[in-house]
């Protein structure tokens, strides 16, 4: 994929993707055990272990590689931000190149739990500063005059004394062979030029004028198109098919079976293959295939959650314990018990899972695709089909949305497998309806709470037992422990309570399942958050100051509940019908707050306000987190309010955006973003902490309006009375 910024043209363009001059290329190493270090490549392409590269040609032509695919989180500016604020160089001065999971740009090719910026700032960062100390040393020995009276500013070597100059393409060959600094200096935050200032996303201009180019928009000389028929019944097996009606549509060629492999599920579907995208699915259409369901044809919702319920009487396993629950519940004067529950939901991003895929001379393999682990698709698909490395290439393109979905190459399986059989490039496009109602879906959640305060009002005992099936995706899964990925956060939040005893019961399900966007944060923080409200409405306390004395020691928390108490005036009175909710949540992947005003409107309730604060440590680009927040109380109203995913009959009953709708716009209140990046005690994810919270907040304010406790996902926002 050779994407470059909007500002290079077309001669620039050609200038770099045909450069065979010396250079100075320079990257991140990983030493055999594990530390990174900066490498000096020179001009070598030979494989290493590396993150994300700088190339400067003589020409002054710089290169920055992207080892975190785009998926809108805006990690095509981030990642190469890091690098270019250390390197000196303005970011319309460069060249941006995705990578597509080669061995040499190391193994973190992959986006999801909001790590990019998180787990690489410094090691990113380091990488320009490395590169920069080289160009610097290659100007002093030129000059033959002290480094210390030389610096680096506009991708130029400056001379302070006497004010000459050298251009990094003039200095690249000399510092191409100058040993890698092992620990670079950094700059200091005040002087930062790019990094924490707002600006322009260099993906932008692409996407508005239809330049970029998305997974579905790959195309070579040849390729033929497919379309897939699977059971809509989860679980089931194919007996037979007859595609005699199928191959008569004009434009077939070809009908072959094919597996989607998903973990430990796998199941066979029909490809009608075609010489365009309409002739395949009018075959598909025409095809007729029998299925043995194995019984699955009885499964519901309705059936499912109900055994969630049961399975919620059993003690489960114990996630995390201090204290004596049991005894301090028991003796308490105040007890409360409650149970919440969330939908299954889908993850609908805009551009459907497409993939193409070619074979050539039988043992080299080609892939054009969105997906958000390429250096997984490289390894995986290598070792799976038998594949050298070297004759494996993956083009990653923007992806059209992701929320997890494209962690999961399932999509890139079948065509690669069809390609296999026809014998040339196959682009397997899965319609509105597939992407509906095949999954992975998030799973259905459900919480047992417990809480427990003293003759104060004071919270000393509490217990979030999850009940859910797992992620995990093993065929026998040890119920005698607790799976650390579906209690996600409910034992790292900072309230001080004494006694507590988290558990996890696992409750299996034969549906196909994947992470959402923030995983399981996104049902578990509702039920928590709002329990606390609870407990705080038990205690006749404010849910804001309920929540505050129970943080006594200093801690992120306190910081994001202080500040979303003054940027909300929460202690200011509500106009009559009006109610205020607050909430935060703490997870892996960083932490968020809100606070939501709702007035009452009719029988249902009015989203007037919306106050988010997010805590980062340290923030790339303002307007982007901002973006990112806003996007995530889309996705939590969306999931909060709208109806998500039911299955009956074996099959899942939504079919597009009809019955599984997303939020409008007219419907999206406007989201107020303060963020906080003054250091902390680590930094953290952008692109999920602002959905886990959303819910919580909205549901504890409609609470505050209406006295009306919701504890089960979603809800009609027009009926709540």
């Amino acid at each position: 994929m050779n994407q470059q910024n909007s500002q290079i043209n077309r001669r620039n363009f050609l200038r770099l993707t045909s450069l065979t001059g010396a250079g100075l290329v320079m990257g991140l190493g990983v030493k055999a055990d594990g530390l990174s270090v900066i490498e000096n490549l020179g001009t070598s392409t030979a494989s290493f272990e590396l993150s994300p590269l700088v190339m400067i040609d003589q020409t002054g032509l710089v290169t920055i590689f992207n080892t975190k695919p785009e998926i809108g989180q805006g990690t095509y500016q981030s990642i190469p931000a890091l690098i270019a604020e250390e390197l000196e160089v303005a970011m319309d001065k460069i060249v941006i190149k995705q990578t597509g999971g080669e061995k040499k740009y190391g193994p973190a090719q992959f986006v999801g739990g909001s790590s990019s910026v998180r787990t690489n700032y410094t090691n990113l960062r380091k990488v320009g500063a490395a590169a920069k100390e080289m160009l610097v040393k290659a100007a002093s020995t030129t000059w033959n005059v002290p480094v210390s009276e030389c610096y680096a500013e506009n991708a130029t070597i400056i001379h302070r004394p006497t004010g000459k100059k050298l251009g990094y393409g003039e200095l690249a060959e000399a510092a191409s062979k100058l040993e890698a600094p092992k620990n670079p200096t950094l700059k200091d935050a005040k002087d930062f030029k790019i990094l924490g200032k707002s600006a322009p996303r260099p993906d932008i201009p692409m996407k508005v004028n239809g330049t970029a180019k998305f997974g579905i928009d790959a195309s070579v000389p040849g390729m033929v198109y497919a379309s897939i028929e699977r059971c809509k019944v989860f679980g089931s097996k194919m007996v037979s098919f007859d595609a005699t009606a199928a191959k008569k549509v004009k434009g077939v060629i070809a009908v072959e079976t094919c597996e989607r492999i998903h973990g430990i599920y796998k199941s066979e579907g029909v490809a009608v293959i075609a010489e365009n995208y309409w002739a395949a699915v009018q075959g598909r259409k025409a095809l007729i295939v029998k299925w043995d369901h194995q019984g699955n044809e009885t499964f519901n919702s309705k059936d499912y959650e109900q055994s969630l319920r049961e399975a919620a009487k059993k003690e489960g396993a114990v996630e995390h314990k201090q204290g004596d629950f049991d005894k301090a519940f028991a003796e308490a004067p105040t007890q409360l018990t409650a149970f919440y529950e969330t939908p299954v939901v889908s993850h609908s991003p805009i551009e459907p899972m497409n993939c193409l895929a070619s074979w050539q001379d039988g043992n080299k393999l080609e892939i054009w695709t969105s997906t958000q682990v390429p250096g997984s698709v490289m390894n995986d698909f290598s070792r799976i089909y038998g594949v050298k490395q070297e004759d494996l290439k993956l083009n990653v393109f923007f992806n059209g949305g992701g929320f997890g979905r494209r962690l999961y190459p399932d999509y890139i399986h079948e065509a690669v497998q069809l390609s296999k059989k026809v014998g040339k490039p196959v682009k397997s496009v899965w319609s509105r309806e597939d992407d509906t109602q095949q999954g992975p879906f998030r799973p259905l959640t459900f919480s047992a709470m417990k809480g427990a305060l003293d003759a104060n009002g004071k919270a000393i005992a509490f217990q979030h037992k999850v009940i859910s099936p797992t992620l995990d995706m093993k065929k026998d899964y040890d119920i005698t422990k607790a799976d650390g990925t579906m209690t996600e956060g409910i034992s790292e939040q900072k309230y001080e309570i004494e006694h507590m005893k988290n558990l996890y019961v696992h409750h299996y399900v034969h549906v196909p399942l994947a992470a959402w966007r923030a995983v399981t944060s996104t049902t578990l923080a509702f039920s928590h958050e709002c329990f606390l409200d609870e407990m705080a409405v038990a205690a006749k306390k404010d849910p804001m100051a309920f929540r505050l004395e129970m943080l006594t020691k200093e801690s992120d928390t306190k910081q994001i509940l202080n500040k979303l108490k003054e940027v909300s005036n929460w202690d200011k009175k509500l106009p009559a019908g009006w109610g205020r909710g607050v909430a935060q949540y703490e997870f892996f992947a960083g932490q968020a707050g809100f606070v939501i005003e709702v007035s009452k409107k009719g029988t249902g309730i009015k989203i007037e306000k919306v106050y988010a604060v997010i805590d980062l440590g340290t923030v790339v680009n303002p307007d982007n987190t901002r973006a990112q927040v806003e996007g995530a109380a889309v996705m939590a109203l969306t999931a909060a309010i709208k109806g998500g995913i039911t299955f009956d009959k074996g099959a899942t009953v939504q079919s597009n955006f009809h019955n599984n709708p997303l939020v409008r716009i007219n419907e999206m209140p406007k989201v107020e973003v303060h963020i906080l990046a003054n250091g902390g005690s680590k930094i953290k994810g952008v692109g999920e902490p602002g959905l886990p919270p959303f819910a919580p907040a909205l549901c504890n304010a409609i609470f505050a309006a209406t006295g009306k406790r919701i504890r089960r996902l979603p809800f009609d926002i027009n009926k709540i009375a």
